[in-house]
């Protein structure tokens, strides 16, 4: 059976003010989707003098806040915090927002956040390792009485998280290394997102997904597919061609690789219709990050012209 279409949007942080993200928040929250998201960054993107709200203290605060969204980072990389102290932290947003919590969870890439903060940043390898043996350590400890752990990056003893999250939060893996990231999905995830930056081959990357899911005995649609996309939509196509050159330019290649041929824009028919496309490869969850200074009013177009379609 095909999985409903659920639709996150990303909060604004770089360069944001608290009122704007609040805003923000509280709208998209009554607005009808799915899902709320931080990036977890210690610098903003792509340069580390941008100003950027820390993402779970943000998604603790916009807790309180909202109703229904699910809460979650995009993603959470080892060695910025302890797992821990990580699961912990979770655990404790998942009561404020009565089991809304996600963890996004990934390798991480901006080494200069790494190395200015003073964390470790081997190399991509042993990451992984890293973010596997982060995801074991935070579903134990949300799962069993006590953990102990002994890995080649994190240990823990004994360690006992109380209180238990009020549902065990939906796992998120998150990154296109089709051998060794996937294969950690395959083994841990209940979603994979695939990153902007690999939009375009979303088909292939599913298709690596689904083998290394038969690799371990995973049921592969048993995992959830998610998209981050950046999402133009105006009321009009010459409007959206408008703001999708300017689009281009602001997000280079981080973001906005392929936009144009592979991306999500337009006026809300092309919109849906782009959204289609990405459903038939498999994707049932968009992680949005809507184009413009004050993104209430893109989800505004969304949720009342896209939305009901799905």
């Amino acid at each position: 059976m095909e999985r409903r279409a659920r639709f996150g949007v990303t909060l604004p942080q770089i360069k944001r003010s608290w009122e704007e993200t609040r805003a923000t928040a509280t709208l998209v929250d009554s607005l009808g989707f799915d899902s709320l998201w931080a990036c977890d960054h210690v610098y903003g993107v792509p340069l580390p003098s941008l100003p950027i709200f820390e993402a779970w203290s943000l998604l603790a605060a916009v807790a309180p806040l909202t109703e229904r969204v699910q809460l979650g980072t995009l993603v959470t990389p080892p060695f910025f915090r302890n797992p821990a102290v990580l699961a912990k932290q979770i655990a404790t947003i998942d009561h404020v927002s009565n089991g809304r919590t996600i963890a996004g969870l990934g390798s991480g890439w901006f080494e200069a956040e790494f190395r200015g903060y003073g964390c470790s940043f081997p190399p991509l390898r042993e990451r992984m390792r890293a973010l596997e043996e982060s995801v074991q350590i935070l579903r134990s400890l949300w799962t069993e009485e006590k953990t102990t752990f002994a890995g080649r990056h994190f240990s823990v003893k004994d360690a006992v998280c109380e209180p238990k999250p009020v549902r065990r939060p939906p796992i998120l893996i998150g990154g296109g290394v089709e051998r060794v990231l996937m294969g950690i999905a395959a083994r841990h995830a209940d979603i994979w997102n695939n990153l902007a930056v690999f939009q375009p081959a979303l088909g292939a990357k599913i298709e690596a997904l689904r083998t290394r899911c038969h690799e371990v005995g995973r049921d592969f649609d048993s995992l959830e597919i998610s998209q981050q996309c950046v999402v133009v939509i105006e009321e009009t196509m010459d409007a959206a061609r408008a703001s999708l050159e300017k689009a281009k330019k602001i997000y280079g290649g981080h973001m906005g690789s392929g936009l144009e041929e592979h991306g999500i824009w337009g006026a809300p028919d092309q919109v849906i219709d782009r959204i289609q496309r990405h459903r038939q490869l498999g994707c049932s969850l968009f992680v949005i990050e809507f184009f413009g200074r004050d993104t209430r009013i893109p989800a505004r177009l969304f949720a009342e012209k896209v939305m009901p379609s799905f």
